[in-house]
């Protein structure tokens, strides 16, 4: 059966130094679909994150870069499998030099805490409890 992917394709300022976040973060890069100017960032078997450096990145749009530092373009949320599965991810992005943003949501049956990576794209990580997806 197909399964539809997505490819968050980001611009970066500096690439080596966001592709060692990532992996720092515990994702691989895809060499097939990397090179000078983009990493292809694996999140998942149907989730990919592509890295490109801002030139390169201005050749697919004609509409100006946003800088994610100061300006929201886009939130990332991604699902994890725990509760410290989320503060996993998050204190490791913190760790490879990410920046913890927004309040830890606790609701019980839902947790989630957020961070900025190394150009300012916001990443939300969050655990729902199973059983209250269920009922």
């Amino acid at each position: 059966m197909y399964q539809q992917m997505i490819f968050v394709n980001l611009p970066v300022t500096d690439l080596d130094a966001s592709k060692k976040f990532f992996t720092e973060l515990g994702y691989s890069i895809n060499a097939q679909f990397s090179d000078e100017n983009a990493a292809s960032v694996v999140i998942s078997d149907t989730i990919v994150a592509m890295l490109l450096t801002k030139p390169f990145y201005a050749t697919f749009t004609k509409k100006q870069i946003a800088d994610a530092t100061t300006t929201s373009e886009v939130l990332i949320a991604l699902s994890a499998e725990s509760r410290e599965k989320v503060d996993e991810l998050v204190d490791k992005a913190i760790a490879a030099g990410g920046k913890a943003t927004g309040e830890t949501q606790d609701h019980g049956f839902m947790y989630g805490r957020a961070f900025d990576d190394l150009d300012g794209h916001t990443w939300e990580i969050t655990w729902m409890d199973p059983s209250a997806i269920e009922g």
